[in-house]
């Protein structure tokens, strides 16, 4: 901690330095606000939200992640309208380390704005907060020309887990961009509805492979046996990111079946996949498939070596 703050005893002390003539002795005092971790310092923040350097303003936004509530995010609100870009991404970087539920309060009567940075930012800045009021801004957002709102949107919508949203959440699976698409596809993660698994399924279909690998990945968590057939017609997918999700959700979803399809693929020299193979191979426990493992017990990568060894253990169990 620097010597000027250990010449005041208060957060108004320290606070007197905001009126400095020196832009830079200005931010030093923000700084000094800000380790100071008392949330009695958040009003002089707030303040220098409005100074006249946007270097203040800038590291007054930067100081805001350390605080909550809604006060600190009014501030960072009043910020996202500031004329300087860098301080713009300094409000919505301290926007998504909001934890209180009532810092919604001060983010909710924005949800209408239409410009894009502000709207993005405010999405990202109430979605882990759980607001249900949230929702049907959310929803409405989702018809933005901007990719970028429209994703958030989805997370707004798939952190709720509500199962009145798996519509709009279905539709932005069809979304022309292929981040809104996988965004919403790991969103239905939350149910076990018969929609969401028949969404996911098609999902595999994606003619975009991040989006196919989204539903590949989410069917483990709302998937059952009747998706292991979908699941696998993928285990040969042109990526094999894809395919190592598949693996990863057949495994989870205890598909024995699979087992001799999935101990064919510890031959593909990409290290990541095989390690996810054998793990898989292992929780199978299908002695058919120990064969497969046994050429990679020495695997020059120590974890596949490790997956594999454990993968015979379980076998031989």
């Amino acid at each position: 901690m620097s010597a000027l703050f250990e010449e005041f005893d208060d957060i108004a002390d320290l606070a007197e330095g905001l009126d400095d003539p020196s832009a830079g002795a200005r931010i030093i005092a923000v700084m000094e606000l800000a380790d100071s971790a008392d949330p009695a310092a958040i009003p002089y923040l707030a303040r220098a939200i409005s100074d006249s350097d946007a270097g203040v303003r800038k590291q007054a936004a930067q100081a805001l992640t350390d605080f909550d509530g809604p006060e600190t995010a009014a501030a960072l609100v009043t910020a996202l309208s500031d004329s300087e870009a860098d301080v713009i991404a300094a409000a919505a970087v301290s926007l998504t380390e909001l934890k209180d539920p009532a810092a919604g309060d001060a983010i909710l009567p924005h949800l209408d704005d239409q410009d894009e940075v502000r709207l993005t930012a405010l999405l990202a800045g109430i979605k882990e907060l759980r607001r249900p009021e949230a929702l049907a801004p959310a929803i409405a957002a989702l018809a933005h020309a901007s990719p970028s709102v429209r994703m958030q949107a989805v997370g707004v919508i798939g952190w709720l887990q509500q199962e009145t949203s798996l519509p709009a959440l279905r539709s932005a699976t069809q979304d022309k961009d292929v981040n809104v698409r996988r965004t919403a596809l790991s969103a239905l993660g939350f149910s076990k509805s018969a929609s969401a698994q028949e969404t996911l399924v098609d999902g595999l279909k994606d003619p975009e492979w991040l989006a196919r690998e989204a539903a590949a990945e989410t069917l483990a968590k709302s998937g059952d046996d009747s998706c292991v057939a979908a699941l696998r017609a993928v285990l040969d997918d042109e990526y094999w990111q894809v395919r190592l999700k598949a693996v990863r959700s057949l495994g989870k979803l205890g598909a024995s079946e699979a087992a001799l399809q999935i101990a064919p693929m510890m031959d593909i020299p990409v290290p990541n996949l095989r390690k996810e193979c054998a793990a898989v191979l292992g929780e199978l426990a299908v002695a058919e498939t120990a064969p497969f493992l046994e050429k990679y017990a020495d695997d020059s990568d120590p974890d596949v070596r490790k997956n594999v060894r454990w993968a015979l253990e379980k076998i031989a169990a």
